[in-house]
């Protein structure tokens, strides 16, 4: 195992993570690609051994990347526990649930559904917009706004598919907590806790059959060792910066990122599918 072939993730770690704390988004949903799309061109020795291994490498490397975050925005105090705590009890377990499912399913499956998913994602974050509703004394109000039975639904689906494909549940609590009236940095920090509870559930099971399948020696250590120095970097500047980017202004980069991850995704699937 070559230790200085991916050294080049180190600084890209450090930007993926940063844009996730910034965004609420999960970093696996950029890690995964670039494990997919961008490794193949490098050269045959850079390619993982399957999309699942993608899948498990890219939300291991996140779930440090938002413990990281989480102890940013713990300490400047802008985590809404309550509120975190009733979403993690619907994602957490039908994360699991996901991650069970990934590792039955075809790669050219799993490739299809991360591109469906981030282009249906990036439609939301450009075309669908909506005015955040003034919440001025939202820390001196009731902390416990009523959830409806539609955005619990929405997280366990986002759930699902981040143990299946590593993409969803960030995406779809940001947008869920800034409808609701949650202000943008307390609604990125209270995303930043649910996913990374979520995901380190989903990441133990991910990662606990690519090892049970493989030994330990199928987890590539030679990019993780990279990866995580630079997500808990990325991890602590992203809080730092909260607020001098506008919400609106990330999530137009992130939705026009999207569609373009989205049709290339959708062409490696399509070249799976006619592999078979």
């Amino acid at each position: 195992m070559d230790f200085t072939l991916y050294w080049f993730m180190f600084p890209v770690s450090i930007g993926v993570a940063t844009c996730a704390m910034l965004s609420g988004i999960g970093g696996a949903a950029l890690f995964t690609p670039i494990f997919v799309l961008l490794f193949p061109l490098l050269g045959p020795e850079y390619v993982l051994a399957s999309t699942f291994a993608a899948v498990s490498t890219a939300l291991l490397t996140q779930t440090f990347g938002f413990m990281s975050g989480f102890v940013g925005y713990y300490r400047r105090r802008m985590i809404d526990f309550d509120l975190a705590v009733r979403f993690i009890r619907i994602s957490a377990p039908i994360a699991v649930i996901g991650a069970l499912v990934a590792h039955q399913v075809h790669d050219a499956i799993l490739i299809a559904a991360y591109a469906l998913l981030v282009l249906v994602l990036a439609i939301g974050m450009l075309l669908l917009h909506r005015q955040q509703p003034s919440r001025p004394n939202y820390d001196s109000m009731n902390r416990r706004p009523e959830i409806p039975t539609q955005d619990f639904v929405l997280t366990g689906a986002g759930a699902f598919l981040t143990g299946m494909v590593s993409v969803g549940i960030g995406e779809v609590i940001i947008s869920r907590l800034t409808k609701r009236g949650i202000p943008v940095g307390t609604a990125a920090a209270t995303s930043v806790a649910i996913v990374m509870v979520t995901i380190l559930l989903a990441t133990t099971t991910l990662v606990s059959q690519l090892i049970r399948d493989g030994g330990i020696g199928a987890v590539p250590w030679n990019l993780i060792c990279y990866e995580i120095p630079g997500v808990l970097i990325g991890g602590q500047i992203g809080p730092r910066l909260q607020g001098l980017v506008s919400q609106r202004t990330m999530e137009r980069a992130i939705g026009v990122l999207f569609v373009f991850l989205a049709i290339a995704m959708m062409t490696v699937a399509l070249k799976k599918f006619g592999a078979v």
